[in-house]
């Protein structure tokens, strides 16, 4: 076998691509036991992690002569003592193959904002169930969790075969009604793996036990699943996050390629002016690049001089995202203070942030049994329908086209908490909107000011839009 010197090794292993995941399911289902067992089988652990978990297992473990995996995720004295997950835990290792960041999230109902949060940048979801057990309440939760997050890649992890004699027709059973469940969500890849996480079957290698699977095990799967057409390459979005100005011969805007390929020479448009000009270069600090795609971050820097500053979006003109101040979303509330729907919130949606209201609550989801009710406010960890209007237009894709142009978060304007993020779904007609009410406007000749007080009143009227307050001027 060839070997490598340091740096061939550090260049092949930064090349390897990175895939997020989280793992999802009922309390004790074995979450957090599978990922210590896949850090364990994969011989991704240090000597002295290990002689610290069959340290800890035998005085804290709850797997009796078994090393309690668990251990290595449940870091949380609370969660030791009392054997569950309460904050999600986040576990980096590498293999030959592909990085992994793996965010082990909380099964409680109580704890689903960090569900939430762990998997809002998650490729994959590993939801497990206990083979005893079947597609129980939980499970269905966390599904709709993941549907709602957009994440496009599901394993369904029977666990604690063993437990069951590892019966083929039991783990048919489980998948066969857990597929029926899915259909309507809309998950565009589901695979099944029937495994014992605490035995390790099918988790790193194949089992004998099962026979009967012809499918990969659970770490090979996770291996050679294909994330890379999960970007959207088509919609090109650049939110602007900074102005870089070095010196005088040098003007750039700085941001991170939310969707879309942008290339030199390409026609840009910059939103909400509608000023049009070419991508004369694309700068990184290892030298200029001939494109650039998600989730890269670059410098662009244009043939003409046009005003363009932090919280606007450049975009190529024959593919415009949409433009509102009216929009719907599903929301997540993530305060503990329960949602004052007569409150003006910040809404901070890629790099712009403005003014927003709660126009409407169309309906609560329960997470349970997806029954819909009418509700005036929402509490914490509720999720709704909602109806927003911004003070200032934004330029949004609709979720599930889009993650980075189609995602939010509320702050409330008092505490600085943020009290809820949301996936937007659409536009809404200001004629179907319940609270109508226009952006103020200042029409400069009816008013009767003189153009040359036009300048004056743009750049004040510029520092309230930056504040999230949106005027229109008419000169």
């Amino acid at each position: 076998m060839e070997k490598l010197d340091i740096k061939a090794f550090l260049d092949k292993d930064e090349q390897k691509d990175l895939l997020r995941l989280l793992t999802a399911g009922s309390v004790d289902d074995g979450k957090s036991t599978l990922i210590g067992r896949l850090l364990f089988d994969s011989k991704k652990l240090y000597e002295d992690q290990l002689d610290a978990l069959e340290r800890d297992s035998k005085r804290l473990g709850n797997a009796g002569e078994h090393i309690d995996y668990a251990l290595l995720l449940d870091g949380l004295k609370a969660e030791r003592e009392q054997g569950i997950t309460i904050d999600v835990a986040y576990r980096y290792f590498s293999t030959n193959n592909r990085k992994f960041i793996i965010a082990d999230t909380p099964g409680h109902e109580q704890y689903t904002r960090n569900m939430i949060t762990g998997g809002s940048t998650a490729n994959l979801a590993i939801i497990l169930v206990d083979a005893r057990m079947g597609v129980i309440t939980q499970t269905r939760r966390h599904t709709f969790l993941v549907s709602l997050l957009g994440i496009k890649h599901v394993v369904l992890a029977v666990n604690k075969m063993d437990l069951v004699d590892f019966s083929e027709e039991r783990f048919n059973e489980i998948v066969a009604e857990y597929k029926k469940f899915v259909a309507p969500l809309g998950i565009p890849d589901i695979t099944c793996i029937p495994l014992s996480a605490l035995d390790g079957d099918n988790v790193v290698d194949k089992s004998e036990r099962t026979p009967w699977y012809e499918g990969l095990s659970l770490l090979d799967f996770l291996e050679t699943v294909h994330i890379d057409s999960d970007n959207n390459f088509k919609d090109f979005r650049f939110p602007v996050q900074y102005v870089l100005r070095p010196n005088l011969d040098f003007r750039g805007f700085c941001g991170k390629v939310a969707s879309g390929i942008v290339r030199k020479g390409d026609e840009v448009m910059a939103l909400p002016s509608g000023k049009t000009s070419r991508v004369k270069s694309i700068v990184t600090y290892d030298g200029e690049l001939d494109y650039a795609f998600p989730p890269q971050c670059v410098t662009l820097t244009l043939e003409d001089e046009i005003d363009v500053s932090r919280g606007e979006m450049l975009v190529h003109p024959d593919n415009l995202p949409i433009v509102d101040r009216n929009f719907e979303a599903m929301l997540v509330w993530m305060d503990e203070e329960p949602m004052d729907a007569g409150k003006s919130f910040f809404i901070k949606q890629t790099t712009n942030t403005s003014r927003a209201r709660i126009d409407s609550i169309k309906y609560k989801v329960d997470v349970n049994t997806m029954e819909q009710s009418e509700v005036p406010f929402l509490s914490l960890n509720e999720i709704a329908r909602v109806v927003f209007t911004t003070a200032k237009e934004l330029f949004f894709d609709p979720y599930q086209q889009n993650k980075s142009c189609g995602s939010f978060i509320l702050i409330d304007p008092i505490t600085n908490n943020t009290s809820a993020v949301g996936m937007i779904i659409d536009r809404v007609e200001a004629k179907d909107m319940q609270n109508k009410e226009d952006m103020p406007v200042l029409n400069l000749p009816e008013l009767g000011i003189a153009p040359e007080h036009y300048a004056a009143i743009e750049k004040a009227v510029s520092a309230l839009n930056e504040q999230g307050i949106g005027v229109k001027i008419i000169c």
